[in-house]
C-alpha cells in the first residue's frame, strides 16, 4: 500500500512531465484501435451487402475462377436458361429465377464521363430480378421495360448527379447499350462504392453477355421450412452434372464474397499496423527517456526512501507501477481517440467515393483489449530498465547531489553488444546484395535491417559524442560561448542523446530506404524503356486490368499514319517439358512485330520465328530448369481450348525487367487451339507511325479514335514512363504520410527530454542567469540543444535508411532493375527539414526556461 501511495504521490506531483508521454502512448493505441475499428467497420458493412444481395441457394458455371476475376472474353460465363426450369423444380425449391450479371462493363454519361467508381469498386451491370428487391427498392421511376430503357442506383445517381431521361451507355465486350433512365433504386443496407445499372432481361443477354437464352447464375428461393443446406443438396441432385456447376447456400454466397475482399482488407489492417508497431517502438523511447530523467532527477529522493528502510524491489515496483498508471492513462484515451480516428477514416473515404456509414460502426471487445493490453505492455516494458536503475540507488545518494554515476561496465557491455549486432547486421546486408536468388536474399535483408537497427539504438550513445562535436564543429561555433555550451549539454549525458536521437532515426531510416528504393526502381524501369520498347505508342484499358473493348482496337487499327498495330493477348496456359517439368501462367500470345515493338535478347534461336505456325519461345530460366534447346516440342494445354504441340524457335534472356520469364507465341496460333468464345480480348495495342510521319498528329490521333471509352488509354513512351513514376510516388507519399506518425512521436520525444533537462537543470540555469546569460541566449542555448540532437538521428536515420535501400536494390536488380538512384534532393530536404524539426521541438521548452525566476532557480534543491 505505501508503494502504490508513493507512486500515485510521485505520478501526479509529475503529471506535467508525464504528459508528453501520455500523449505518444495515446497516438499508438489510437492507431491500433482506430485501424481495427475502421476494418471490423468495413467487414460489417461487406457482411451485411453480401448476406442481403445473395438468395437462398445459388446456382453458376464453376470457372476455377475466383469470383471477382475479371472475364478475359469480355463476356462472364454462362448458364442455359433451360437449367432455371429443371431447378425451379427441385424438391423444397419455392422459386427459381436466371439473372445476369457482369463487372466486365463501363458506364458513361451523355457527356462520356465515367460514372464508375474512382476507388477501385466494381461497376455491375445486370437484369433486375425479384433477388434485387431483398437488397434494393425502387424509389423513383419504374424498373426497365426495353432496350433503351436502364435503372441506376441511387448512390451512383446522387454521387455524379443523374435523374429520370438522362442518357447511360454501357460499354460491354458484346457491344454498346445506350438507354435512358427510367428508374432509381436505392439500396437498403450500405454500398461501399460499387455502381450498378440494371436492364430487363432480353437486353442484358444480348448486350451483356452477346446471346439469349443465357444466364450468368440462377437464384433459387426455397419453401418454408427448407434449410439453406437441404436446399442445396436437392439442386445438387436435381443437376445432370453438377461438376459443372458451382452450388452455394447463401451464408457460402457470402463467405466467398467476403474471401474476395479479405486480401484488400488485410493489405490495409496490417499496412496500417505496422506502422502502429513503429511508432510504438519510437514511443518506447521517449518513454525510457522520461523515467531516466525522473529517475535521475528522484536520486536524493529515492535515497531518503532507502535510508528509511524500502528496500530495492519497493523502489523498482514504485516507478513500475508510475509507469502502468501512464500506460493505463494513455491507453484509454487512445483506445477513445482510435475510434474518433476510425469514424474520421470512414468520413475521408465516403468523401472519396467509398461509402461507409457510421450506423455500421463495429467496435468488437478485442479492440479495447488489445489497445489496453499493448499500450500498458510496452508502457511498463520501456520503464523497466529507468525501474531497475531506480532499485540500485543506494542509501548514500540522499547525500550527494540529483544524478546518478555512469556505470563504466554497463557501458562497456552495452557498446559491445551493439557493436555485435551492428556487425552482424552490416554481414547480412552483404549476403543480401551478393545474393544469387531474391527469394533468399529477402530473408538475409529482413534480418540485416533488423540488426542494424538494434545495433544502431544500442551504440547511439557511443556515437553520440562523436558526431554530436563534428556538427558542433560545423553548426554551432559560430554562435560563441551559447553554441558551445549547448554542445556540452548535447554531451552531457550521451545515453539520453543516443535515445532521444534514436526515435528520429527509424522513421528517417525509413523514409530514406524508400526513397532510395522508389528511386531505382523508376530509373531502372525508365532506362528498361529506353533499350527495350520500341513501340511508339502504347494502349491499355487502364481500370482494373480489363481487356481492350473490341470497338477499341479497331478504332485504333483504322488511325491513318501507323506503320503497324500489335495485339497483345495474355493466355493463361500450362507449358510442359519432356521432362514432365511444367509452368502454369501466361503465354503471351502476339504477332509478329512484337519483336519489333519490344527488343528482347535471344540466347538461342530466332524470336521472329516463335511467332510462325505452331511455334513459340520460352525465357531463359525455365529453359535452364527443363533442360530444353531450340528445336524440342513442349506441350502446351491452353485454359478453356485444347492441348497443342509446339516447336521451341527460341529461348530468351530472364535478365530483363520487362516481360521476364515471358513465354511467346502467335495469335494464329492461340486461335488455332481455343474456341472463338474462349478466346481472350485484347490486353494492349502496341503501334508505331510510319516513318517520316508526324508522330504529334498521330498520337492526337489515337487519342481522338478511342475517346468514345473513357478507360481507355494512349500513352507514348513519355506517358508511360511519367505514369510509373506517377505511381511509385502515390504509394512513396502514402507511406510517407503513415511513417509521419512515427515521427510526430519523435518530436514528441524530443520535446520531452529538452523539458525535462530543463528542470534537471534548473539551478544550473538559474546560476548561469545570474552571471549574464540573458533570456534570448539561455532561449538559444536550448533551441541549439535541440537542433544538434535532431539533425543527431536524422544522420544517422539517413545513412542507415540509405544503406538498407541500396542493398535492397541489389535485389530488385536480380528482377531487372539494375540501376540505383540515391534521390539526394529528398535526403537532403528531409535533413534540413530535420534541422527545422528541431527548432520546433524547442519551443515550448525554451520559452518556459526563458521565464525562469533567477533567485527561485538557484534556490531549488
Amino acid at each position: 500500500m505505501t508503494v502504490m501511495k508513493t507512486s500515485m504521490r510521485n505520478f501526479f506531483a509529475h503529471k506535467g512531465r508525464m504528459a508528453l508521454s501520455a500523449v505518444a502512448v495515446l497516438l499508438s493505441v489510437a492507431f491500433v484501435s482506430g485501424t481495427l475499428v475502421f476494418t471490423d467497420t468495413m467487414g460489417t458493412t461487406f457482411d451485411k451487402l453480401f448476406s442481403a444481395t445473395a438468395s437462398d441457394v445459388t446456382v453458376s458455371a464453376d470457372t476455377g475462377k475466383e469470383d471477382d476475376e475479371v472475364s478475359r472474353t469480355g463476356r462472364p460465363e454462362s448458364l442455359p436458361a433451360s437449367l432455371v426450369e429443371s431447378v425451379a423444380k427441385t424438391d423444397g425449391a419455392k422459386s427459381a429465377e436466371g439473372a445476369v450479371s457482369s463487372m466486365d462493363v463501363t458506364v458513361v454519361d451523355s457527356e462520356n464521363e465515367n460514372m464508375g467508381s474512382t476507388t477501385g469498386a466494381p461497376t455491375i451491370a445486370g437484369n433486375w430480378t425479384k433477388n434485387d428487391l431483398r437488397s434494393m427498392e425502387i424509389t423513383s421511376g419504374h424498373a426497365p421495360r426495353g432496350p433503351t430503357e436502364v435503372m441506376v442506383d441511387a448512390d451512383t445517381a446522387d454521387k455524379h448527379g443523374l435523374k429520370l431521361g438522362d442518357e447511360l451507355r454501357t460499354i460491354a465486350g458484346s457491344g454498346d447499350i445506350k438507354a435512358r433512365i427510367v428508374g432509381i433504386a436505392s439500396f437498403k443496407v450500405t454500398n461501399p462504392g460499387a455502381a450498378v445499372v440494371f436492364f430487363d432481361t432480353a437486353t442484358a443477354q444480348a448486350g451483356l453477355l452477346g446471346a439469349t437464352g443465357r444466364f450468368t447464375q440462377i437464384n433459387v428461393t426455397g419453401a418454408e421450412g427448407v434449410s439453406d443446406t437441404q436446399l442445396k443438396k436437392n439442386v445438387v441432385a436435381a443437376l445432370d452434372d453438377s461438376k459443372a456447376y458451382q452450388v452455394r447456400t447463401q451464408q457460402e454466397t457470402a463467405d466467398a464474397n467476403r474471401s474476395d475482399v479479405d486480401e484488400f482488407m488485410n493489405v490495409i489492417r496490417y499496412g496500417m499496423l505496422g506502422f502502429a508497431g513503429i511508432a510504438f517502438l519510437v514511443g518506447i523511447f521517449l518513454i525510457i527517456n522520461t523515467f531516466s530523467m525522473l529517475v535521475a532527477q528522484r536520486t536524493r529522493e529515492i535515497g531518503l526512501m532507502r535510508a528509511i528502510g524500502s528496500s530495492r524491489g519497493q523502489v523498482n515496483r514504485s516507478v513500475l507501477v508510475e509507469a502502468t498508471l501512464l500506460g493505463v492513462v494513455g491507453s484509454v484515451l487512445g483506445v477513445g481517440a482510435g475510434v474518433g480516428l476510425a469514424v474520421g477514416l470512414m468520413k475521408l473515404m465516403s468523401a472519396a467515393g467509398m461509402e461507409l456509414n457510421t450506423r455500421d460502426l463495429t467496435v468488437a471487445w478485442t479492440t479495447p483489449t488489445i489497445g489496453l493490453l499493448l499500450g500498458v505492455v510496452v508502457t511498463v516494458l520501456a520503464a523497466y530498465v529507468p525501474a531497475r536503475r531506480a532499485g540500485k540507488v543506494s542509501p548514500m545518494a540522499a547525500l550527494r547531489d540529483a544524478g546518478t554515476p555512469g556505470d563504466r561496465k554497463a557501458g562497456l557491455v552495452r557498446g559491445l553488444i551493439g557493436l555485435t549486432l551492428t556487425g552482424a547486421g552490416g554481414f547480412a546486408l552483404y549476403l543480401t546484395a551478393t545474393a544469387d536468388k531474391a527469394r533468399e536474399g529477402a530473408l538475409m535483408l529482413g534480418a540485416g535491417i533488423v540488426l542494424t537497427l538494434i545495433g544502431f539504438v544500442i551504440i547511439g550513445p557511443l556515437l553520440a559524442g562523436g558526431v554530436v562535436r563534428v556538427l558542433s564543429a560545423v553548426l554551432l561555433r559560430a554562435f560563441g560561448s551559447v553554441g558551445r555550451m549547448a554542445e556540452r549539454n548535447a554531451l552531457r549525458n550521451p545515453r539520453r542523446t543516443g535515445a532521444t536521437g534514436a526515435a528520429l532515426m527509424i522513421g528517417l531510416a525509413l523514409v530514406a530506404c524508400l526513397s532510395v528504393v522508389g528511386s531505382s526502381m523508376v530509373a531502372s524501369a525508365t532506362d528498361e524503356l529506353d533499350k527495350s520498347v520500341g513501340a511508339d505508342y502504347i494502349v491499355t484499358a487502364g481500370d482494373g486490368g480489363k481487356p481492350l473493348n473490341p470497338a477499341a482496337v479497331k478504332a485504333v487499327e483504322d488511325v491513318p499514319g501507323l506503320g503497324h498495330v500489335t495485339r497483345l493477348k495474355e493466355m493463361p496456359a500450362t507449358v510442359s517439358a519432356p521432362d514432365g517439368t511444367d509452368q502454369k501462367g501466361q503465354l503471351l500470345a502476339a504477332e509478329r512485330s512484337y519483336t519489333e515493338d519490344l527488343r528482347r535478347e535471344t540466347l538461342s534461336g530466332d524470336l521472329s520465328a516463335a511467332y510462325g505456325d505452331n511455334a513459340m519461345s520460352v525465357g531463359s530460366e525455365f529453359a535452364k530448369k527443363a533442360g530444353v534447346k531450340v528445336g524440342d516440342t513442349l506441350s502446351v494445354a491452353f485454359e478453356g481450348g485444347r492441348t497443342a504441340k509446339l516447336r521451341l524457335a527460341a529461348i530468351t534472356d530472364d535478365d530483363t525487367g520487362l516481360d521476364q520469364g515471358a513465354m511467346y507465341t502467335s495469335i494464329t496460333t492461340a486461335e488455332r487451339y481455343v474456341p472463338a468464345d474462349k478466346l481472350p480480348l485484347d490486353t494492349a495495342l502496341l503501334a508505331t507511325a510510319k516513318d517520316g510521319g508526324d508522330q504529334d498528329r498521330t498520337y492526337e490521333a489515337l487519342k481522338a479514335a478511342v475517346a468514345d471509352d473513357p478507360t481507355v488509354k494512349v500513352m507514348d513512351q513519355t506517358d508511360y514512363k511519367q505514369a510509373l513514376k506517377d505511381q511509385i510516388g502515390q504509394l512513396l507519399y502514402m507511406v510517407y504520410g503513415l511513417l509521419a506518425l512515427a515521427i510526430i512521436v519523435a518530436v514528441l520525444g524530443v520535446v520531452n527530454t529538452l523539458a525535462l533537462s530543463v528542470v534537471e537543470r534548473t539551478r544550473e540555469i538559474g546560476l548561469m542567469r545570474a552571471i549574464g546569460l540573458s533570456r534570448r541566449q539561455l532561449r538559444r542555448m536550448i533551441r541549439l540543444e535541440s537542433v544538434v540532437i535532431a539533425l543527431f538521428g536524422a544522420l544517422l536515420g539517413l545513412g542507415l535508411g540509405m544503406g538498407w535501400g541500396a542493398t535492397a536494390q541489389q535485389l530488385l536488380a536480380l528482377e531487372g532493375l539494375k540501376i540505383l538512384e540515391i534521390p539526394w534532393p529528398t535526403i537532403l530536404t528531409v535533413f534540413v527539414g530535420s534541422a527545422f524539426v528541431g527548432l520546433f521541438a524547442a519551443l515550448v521548452p525554451a520559452f518556459r526556461a526563458g521565464r525562469m525566476n533567477v533567485l527561485n532557480a538557484i534556490a531549488t534543491d
